[in-house]
């Protein structure tokens, strides 16, 4: 790494990598199943922050892991997040129709390709993981698809989501609003910051700062998120603003009000980085993308 690459080189390397990553990954073909290829590719290819993606090479450079096994991990993160961002557009979920300045996939192709290429997504993330160019050990292969598996599945995202989607009208109190937060985002989050951990078989400690991290990373960016749906813009964040709001879904803005939620996120990104000290100058790039994360505006 050149000493005097920032945060915001590294992300952009990062996301391009990843990108070229994904465009192998998932080929363009013109047989009968290519228009859910083309979905797939439409949502995992278009343009993105891959914040994830970075925090899997970023958190795997700490241990020198092979930089073609860390993006493979980062491409399968990617088809995960981009399977549930398929998924939670879908009218029967959020009933968005723009992500990222363009239309949603059910709106770019139909509701049923988009349920398809969100399965496909998820699937081929799995895929991924278990190929050995990932990584030569078997077992370590079985606890990335163990970490992965536990991350999107019920005691993870999917779980959040689904308490995401039972209440209304703001009636959790704050320590389920954190819970859910934490399974929603915070779970991909922790397999992206661990995962290199996992590769190297690092010691609990290594383990310990790491998945410290990681939760407060989450929660403060949850916290975000949160704040731009309230008070951003539609034309920066690159999707509907204010449903959250509107529907009366439980968040940290609505139980703490933007003040205090935005405090609450610079407290989180405090202690986030405290957890990073274990790691010494070697974690500088990741000090500073806790910065943006709290600081960002889409």
């Amino acid at each position: 790494m050149n000493i005097q690459e920032s945060f915001a080189d590294r992300l952009e390397n990062v996301a391009d990598k990843v990108t070229v990553a994904l465009d192998a990954l998932i080929p363009s073909v013109a047989g009968p199943e290519g228009q859910l290829l083309s979905a797939m590719r439409y949502a995992a290819l278009g343009s993105g922050k891959r914040i994830r993606p970075f925090f899997v090479l970023e958190c795997g450079r700490l241990f020198d892991i092979n930089e073609r096994s860390l993006l493979r991990v980062a491409a399968a993160v990617e088809c995960i997040h981009a399977y549930s961002l398929i998924h939670d557009d879908l009218p029967a979920m959020d009933d968005d129709d723009l992500r990222r300045g363009r239309a949603s996939v059910h709106k770019a192709y139909s509701e049923a390709l988009a349920v398809l290429a969100g399965d496909a997504l998820q699937s081929l993330a799995f895929e991924i993981v278990s190929h050995e160019d990932t990584h030569s050990g078997p077992k370590v292969r079985a606890e990335l698809i163990h970490r992965l598996a536990i991350a999107s599945g019920v005691r993870g995202m999917a779980g959040g989501q689904a308490i995401d989607i039972s209440v209304k009208d703001n009636t959790l109190e704050m320590p389920l609003i954190a819970r859910m937060q934490r399974m929603k985002t915070g779970a991909l989050f922790q397999f992206s910051a661990e995962a290199g951990a996992v590769m190297a078989q690092a010691s609990p400690e290594a383990f310990t700062a790491l998945g410290g991290f990681a939760h407060d990373l989450g929660l403060a960016y949850q916290i975000t998120d949160d704040l731009l749906d309230a008070q951003g813009e539609a034309s920066k964040t690159g999707k509907a603003v204010g449903k959250d709001m509107d529907q009366g879904k439980a968040s940290f803005v609505l139980a703490l009000g933007p003040e205090q939620a935005r405090e609450r996120a610079r407290m989180l990104a405090a202690q986030a980085k405290r957890h990073l000290e274990f790691f010494g100058q070697t974690a500088s790039i990741l000090r500073q993308s806790v910065d943006f994360v709290v600081e960002r505006t889409g």
